[in-house]
């Protein structure tokens, strides 16, 4: 039995390719062979799912598909792969014409009990490329088409580069493993062009490229921005009050930052050139933002010395608040 494509992306068949992209998004993560390793059943429901955005992601696949089925993939220009040009046959009464052809013998058995297939679509599409039977081929090798597909990188990994694995399917192929090489600081949405690594084409033709959305996972301190990275810094209320140095990590490695005495939290310290380096163009900074942590339980002899720490406020901190 055919696979519907529609219903293993679980959308409508009359979704736009947002919801299209959407599902698959939701459902590559969800069966990764990456997030269920060993897992064979979760391994062929990737690529159930894979093959499906294949097909449903390209807009001329996918009107094949919602003319003929799944029986389009055997069909080329106008009948099944490797067969050329189509020719009326001898005793057709010349070019264009078919004479005492019989089409039921072509289509009837092979396409007859095929849902979605329309007969008369067929008929057409079969006189016009018969009309075109004399005429010389194209020049140039055919170009297959590119295959669209995602993939997630560590956060540390966009900003430095690095190598990532990548189990790729191509119709009529097993699934095979590449390495795919992300360059330093790329950002979020961006695309990664594989030449050649999309559709096989024939003997003769030229292969599709794979394209790669690159989709960089969160941080749980650091946040991009641009080229310059954020992150929050949690001190002691000593180190704000007095001044300190604080080590502080950074994708060039740990530096010794220096927190100023008299530093109220929110202050923002810029590290220079410690931010994402991008292809042309200086480096972005890496700013700071210092948040005074005070201890969870306090004596008396504490609360004691925050209350006289207050009365060195030369003015109400909230002065300036206004709505």
């Amino acid at each position: 039995m055919a696979e519907d494509y529609y219903k293993t992306l679980g959308v409508p068949r009359n979704a736009s390719q947002d919801d299209i992209q959407k599902a698959y998004r939701k459902l590559a993560r969800q069966y990764h062979p990456d997030v269920n390793p060993g897992d064979k059943t979760v391994k062929k429901k990737f690529q159930q799912v894979q093959a499906a955005f294949d097909v449903l992601n390209d807009s001329q696949k996918r009107e094949m598909y919602d003319r003929y089925g799944s029986s389009f993939e055997t069909l080329g220009a106008g009948g099944p792969r490797g067969g050329g040009a189509w020719s009326a046959g001898p005793g057709s009464g010349g070019g264009g014409g078919f004479g005492n052809f019989d089409f039921s013998q072509l289509f009837g058995e092979r396409f007859g009990a095929e849902p979605g297939v329309d007969l008369g679509d067929l008929f057409s599409q079969f006189r016009r490329n018969a009309g075109r039977a004399g005429q010389k081929p194209a020049r140039g090798p055919r170009r297959e088409a590119d295959v669209h597909s995602e993939i997630q990188v560590p956060f540390a990994m966009s900003i430095n580069g690095g190598e990532v694995q990548l189990d790729v399917r191509r119709p009529s192929q097993k699934t095979g493993t590449m390495t795919v090489k992300i360059p330093p600081g790329i950002e979020d949405g961006k695309k990664i062009r594989l030449r050649g690594q999309g559709e096989p084409a024939p003997a003769g033709g030229t292969p599709g490229d794979l394209l790669l959305t690159v989709r960089v996972a969160p941080h749980a301190c650091f946040e991009r921005r641009g080229n310059h990275l954020h992150v929050k810094v949690p001190v002691t209320l000593s180190e704000a009050a007095l001044g300190s140095k604080i080590d502080l990590p950074t994708p060039r490695g740990t530096v010794l930052l220096r927190i100023p005495a008299g530093t109220s939290s929110g202050a923002k310290l810029r590290v220079k050139g410690h931010g994402v380096t991008p292809r042309n163009g200086p480096p972005g900074d890496l700013l700071a933002e210092v948040q005074i942590v005070l201890p969870e339980k306090l004596d008396d002899a504490s609360r004691e010395m925050f209350r006289q720490l207050d009365q060195h406020y030369s003015q109400n901190p909230r002065a300036n608040l206004r709505w």
